[in-house]
């Protein structure tokens, strides 16, 4: 996860990343969406290649890239752990309740005191 998170960090592989993620695309192509060198484009596909995250095949004189997205399943887990979206749904649900029995008391004319004082 440390080695995919590493290689994601910076914005140029990323873009390469978003370039990927369609098709298989030669390093020229890729090289071509850039304004830095082609050098340095191949240093930064060695460390997607690297990471796992691209996989390459030679085909006569090209050398092709393809993303390889089952490298991200860890980062995704442990992401999904910080975002706990099952969380907010217990919060907006208990939010839904309370907004329908707000509405329900205000149409009934019910006070929140004086149901609980009938509840306790």
């Amino acid at each position: 996860m440390d080695e995919v998170a590493a290689a994601i960090a910076d914005p140029v592989r990323r873009r390469i990343l978003e370039l990927l993620r369609e098709r298989r695309l030669p390093a020229g192509r890729i090289a071509e969406e850039f304004e830095i060198s082609r050098p340095a484009i191949s240093r930064h596909l060695r460390v997607l290649r690297d990471s796992g995250l691209v996989r390459d095949t030679v085909v006569g004189r090209q050398r092709f890239y393809e993303l390889d997205p089952t490298r991200f399943a860890d980062l995704v887990r442990w992401l999904t752990q910080l975002t706990r979206t099952d969380l907010w749904e217990r919060h907006f649900d208990a939010l839904e309740t309370e907004v329908y029995r707000a509405r329900r008391d205000r149409r009934t004319g019910e006070s929140p005191s004086a149901q609980q004082e009938r509840t306790a």
